[in-house]
């Protein structure tokens, strides 16, 4: 099996075209084995391009724990990469399938002809708690709410952008916070679905700085839904404006939270790393 390793801001997964090729039907099996570090190719997950009855492509993610979730802000990038300089669609506007919906994407390419840039339309926030979803209220939403994880007490706010963000405003986002109490609030009751967590400094009203605990994945170098409900909490909360710059552990994402439409527009790279073989013996 043919694939390639991808990254957006250093959120690495590895691509299968499914175009042109079949894959084994164990494809949960399969994503935590070839997303192993250690004994497959390495990433935080794995994504198949497959074919789409409603858009260009679809877009199918799966965790490095094997979970499937809805969408990848910095995945579908990479998918409209491949797609348009593998000739699957060779369109600088282009539309993908994902679990949370069909998402428009617009690709501007370098001299090389090839793909260096993506804009994806994220859509409008959820902000409904039962829809996030959470229980930390029964109605309404989770706007700067008073919580205690862990015998921590934070303020968060909680946003889908097509899979479930719980924001923290921190003056440090350390270790402990992340490594420490990420993975307990990705898995507290009060989130039926988990929980993306992300912990976010803020440097000005046009700046923060993110570090995310990713549902199914650990910490990543970058979470594009995360960014994109940073974006929104920022705004909801009265710290940041509409748009901002994001810098994440694996690089920069620039945000816009459209007031006119209510839509976060996220902008960033795409980079194709390599590709190869897959030996399939290995999924048995």
């Amino acid at each position: 099996m043919k694939f390639t390793k991808m990254h957006g801001a250093g959120n690495d997964y590895v691509y299968v075209d499914c175009f042109n090729q079949t894959i084994p039907d164990n494809v949960a099996e399969l994503a935590r084995k070839i997303s192993h570090r250690h004994f497959g190719v390495g990433g935080d997950g794995l994504i198949c391009i497959r074919p789409s009855d409603v858009a260009d492509a679809r877009m199918q993610m799966l965790n490095a724990d094997g979970s499937e979730s809805e969408m990848c802000g910095n995945g579908i990038r990479c998918v409209a990469k491949f797609a348009y300089d593998h000739n699957l669609a060779r369109k600088k506007s282009m539309r993908i399938e994902t679990g949370a919906g069909v998402l428009d994407l617009e690709l501007s390419t370098g001299d090389d002809d090839l793909v260096h840039e993506v804009t994806v339309d994220m859509g409008a926030p959820e902000l409904e708690a039962a829809k996030i979803p959470t229980t930390l209220t029964d109605s309404g939403r989770v706007v700067d709410h008073a919580v205690e994880f862990d015998g921590h007490q934070f303020n968060v706010t909680c946003v889908s952008m097509g899979n479930p963000h719980c924001v923290i405003f921190v003056e440090k986002a350390t270790d402990e916070l992340v490594l420490g109490l990420g993975p307990k609030i990705e898995n507290d009751p009060r989130f039926p679905h988990r929980i993306n967590v992300e912990f976010i400094e803020v440097i000005s009203p046009t700046e923060v700085r993110q570090r995310t605990w990713e549902r199914g994945s650990g910490e990543t170098w970058a979470c594009g839904t995360g960014a994109s409900a940073v974006c929104v909490a920022g705004v909801l909360t009265g710290r940041t404006e509409r748009t901002i710059l994001n810098h994440l552990l694996g690089g920069d994402l620039t945000l816009q939270w459209d007031e006119a439409s209510d839509h976060v527009k996220m902008t960033g790279g795409a980079t194709e790393v390599f590709s190869g073989d897959w030996d399939e013996s290995l999924d048995a």
